[in-house]
């Protein structure tokens, strides 16, 4: 399984993305494709499948996985360790 250190976006690369010469949006753009990149990598692993052979099944059952171990044995167990209630 996962190390649960891993970071989508480090603090490092945030900054890159903040110096770099793009509009607001470009920005979100680029740490949302950052961090999508290492996401895919995750589940690639995961699922035992190269990133460019994952098909869009794969990706929501390995969502659907990581959330049921956050339901069934907390936040700590799953690799996305964010919360609903924490979006709103």
């Amino acid at each position: 399984m996962l190390d649960q250190s891993l970071q989508f976006l480090t603090p490092d690369e945030s900054a890159e993305v903040d110096k770099a010469l793009l509009t607001s949006p470009e920005k979100f753009l680029a740490r949302l494709t950052i961090s999508t990149a290492k996401l895919l990598k995750v589940i690639a692993a995961d699922t035992d499948t190269p990133i460019e052979a994952l098909t869009a099944v794969q990706m929501i059952q390995w969502f659907e996985k990581d959330a049921k171990l956050k339901r069934e044995q907390g936040v700590n167990a799953s690799v996305l360790k964010w919360q609903a209630e924490d979006l709103g």
